[in-house]
């Protein structure tokens, strides 16, 4: 019986670590742009427009994570063709940011998208 407990006791132990390092490796948010913020240009003027949204990690990763990202949502007018562009930079372990573009006659009212950073 102390032997089972023993093995019970090791195993959650285990497990528990395994749950905890797993969660430390991977890392996710939300982001948004749109025309509340200062100096936000997608929706004027024309030729290239970029903006930048700076993401900090909760806790550092390890080594450079890899970072995908989404797009979930887009507000743009209809009077010309949409182009947009969006990547992470300056990836790091403790953050990255993102770049969000777009360029010629296009007119972008908002974009939002989630973030995952995770190590390999």
């Amino acid at each position: 019986m102390k032997s089972i407990r023993t093995l019970a006791v090791a195993f959650l132990i285990i497990f528990l670590s395994a749950t905890i390092s797993a969660q430390t490796k991977m890392q996710s948010g939300s982001w948004a742009v749109n025309q509340t913020i200062s100096g936000y240009s997608l929706d004027k003027n024309s030729g290239e427009r970029i903006l930048t949204i700076e993401i900090q990690f909760d806790k550092s990763f390890s080594a450079k994570p890899k970072i995908f990202l989404s797009l979930t949502q887009i507000d743009a007018s209809k009077e010309s063709n949409l182009r947009y562009n969006i990547e992470a930079i300056s990836v790091s372990r403790d953050g990255f940011t993102i770049k969000v573009g777009t360029w010629s006659d296009s007119k972008v009212f908002s974009l939002s998208g989630y973030w995952l950073a995770y190590e390999d």
